[in-house]
């Protein structure tokens, strides 16, 4: 009998462990449930307050959207908004569940993710605000242009919108951490030297397009004897 108890021990371990183990993942189960559900109000919430103060429009006329369907995406920005909030909340459910289980190193790893999705919403703001502002920029310096009669007034324009373009998807990118020093540093490079390029070209041998170009820009008054 004793050597029946011994046999048994291991597996009478097991159950209690098994039983034990039980309510923790009823519990987690019940969890995800919950969190689902709530991810998914949360979502539908966050769309429908973003196109009520009309996101989407703003969104729209910064090209965002515009972009995001030529690459395939089905969704426009404000729904990647209502996605984020959803993987939050899911990811913030995982936490609790696996806490519960007493699976700590899990929630750890999830918890980087879930520091890391708020910095992907703000980076989004940015660019969503940053390319409106741009565009903004881009056609107020080509009413300007065309005001002054300068004939590259539309390439101007689009100098003026892709450079804030430019300076809101670095800070974009500094948001979420990704490149860092090297992105400013690499275009600080590649700018100081198309700067320099120009300004070689036009002092060796582009005197004559410079001043025409100039000429262009600025037409100078001439009087009536043609002089």
């Amino acid at each position: 009998m004793e050597k029946v108890d011994i046999m048994l021990e291991p597996a009478r371990e097991i159950l209690l462990q098994i039983a034990a183990f039980l309510p923790k993942l009823a519990l987690a189960i019940g969890v995800l449930i919950a969190g689902w559900l709530l991810a998914k109000f949360a979502r539908f919430a966050i769309v429908k307050a973003l196109r009520a103060v009309n996101f989407n429009v703003l969104t729209e006329r910064a090209g965002l959207d515009g972009f995001l369907s030529q690459g395939g995406i089905e969704t426009d920005t404000t729904g990647i908004f209502g996605m984020l909030v959803y993987w939050l909340v899911i990811l913030a459910a995982l936490i609790i569940g696996f806490n519960g289980m007493g699976l700590s190193y899990i929630p750890g790893l999830l918890g980087e993710v879930v520091r890391f999705v708020p910095k992907v919403a703000v980076a989004l703001l940015i660019l969503a605000f940053g390319a409106y502002f741009a565009r903004f920029i881009g056609n107020a310096v080509l009413a300007y242009c065309r005001n002054i009669n300068i004939q590259d007034a539309e390439v101007l324009g689009k100098l003026a919108q892709y450079a804030v373009v430019t300076f809101v998807v670095l800070i974009a990118l500094d948001q979420v951490n990704v490149g860092g020093d090297i992105v400013r540093e690499s275009f600080l490079i590649i700018l100081a030297g198309v700067v320099f390029a120009l300004a070689l070209a036009f002092g060796l041998g582009g005197k004559d397009a410079a001043a025409e170009l100039i000429d262009r820009w600025w037409p100078r008054e001439r009087n009536k004897n043609g002089d």
